[in-house]
């Protein structure tokens, strides 16, 4: 009894002692989108403010991830970043998986998810410390992130109405409504969007917790 309470004990205490490390901002649409400094997958410093003009979106990731793995699989993430492309969005893919956790990547392993799976991000962010996941309140991968030309964040949430669980295994692609791919031209435009927040679903973003 006394090894069950002190478990038990363990579990009540260990959320909270984690939980005190990981901080996850929550940055309001329609206002300014919080600035950072990464290095890419190439061993480029990236900034945020390098696209100051240009619109962006954040897109979080971990290829181990089944969510992310059937995007890519299925072509739709790939997809929606070409489309973006076109329409001259910055693509920033970022990885915030601690080292020896699930979805870690060197650059090397990186680039070669890149390659291989014909994916079209502008730039992938080795986001090891997770500063900028936290920054951005970034839970699941995949998370996403659109910020106009102006620095303005627009839209947070879930690539699409999908949602977790079976559903989503069993839902054509097809079928969803893709909230990045429908609101770009809005965003470009300088329209409200329709739809600005949602909840992102996927798997956890592995961040630090020792």
């Amino acid at each position: 009894m006394k090894l069950v309470l002190n478990l038990l004990i363990l579990t009540l205490i260990t959320p909270m002692i984690f939980g005190a490390q990981i901080v996850l901002q929550n940055p309001k649409v329609n206002e300014l989108a919080p600035t950072f400094s990464s290095m890419d997958s190439n061993g480029s410093v990236v900034k945020l403010s390098d696209f100051v003009g240009t619109p962006v979106i954040l897109e979080w990731t971990n290829h181990d991830c089944p969510y992310v793995a059937r995007h890519y699989e299925e072509n739709n993430m790939q997809t929606a970043q070409k489309i973006a492309r076109d329409k001259g969005f910055i693509w920033l893919s970022v990885i915030s998986s601690t080292p020896g956790d699930q979805g870690h990547v060197s650059p090397k392993k990186a680039n070669e998810l890149s390659l291989t799976r014909n994916a079209y991000p502008t730039h992938v962010l080795l986001d090891e410390s997770g500063d900028i996941g936290m920054m951005y309140g970034a839970k699941t991968t995949p998370h996403m992130y659109i910020i106009d030309a102006q620095g303005i964040l627009r839209y947070k949430g879930a690539i699409d109405d999908i949602g977790s669980g079976m559903k989503f295994f069993k839902t054509s692609f097809a079928d969803a409504t893709n909230y990045i791919n429908t609101q770009l031209d809005d965003v470009i435009q300088g329209n409200s969007l329709k739809v600005a927040s949602t909840i992102a679903y996927g798997c956890s973003v592995k961040y630090n917790y020792d």
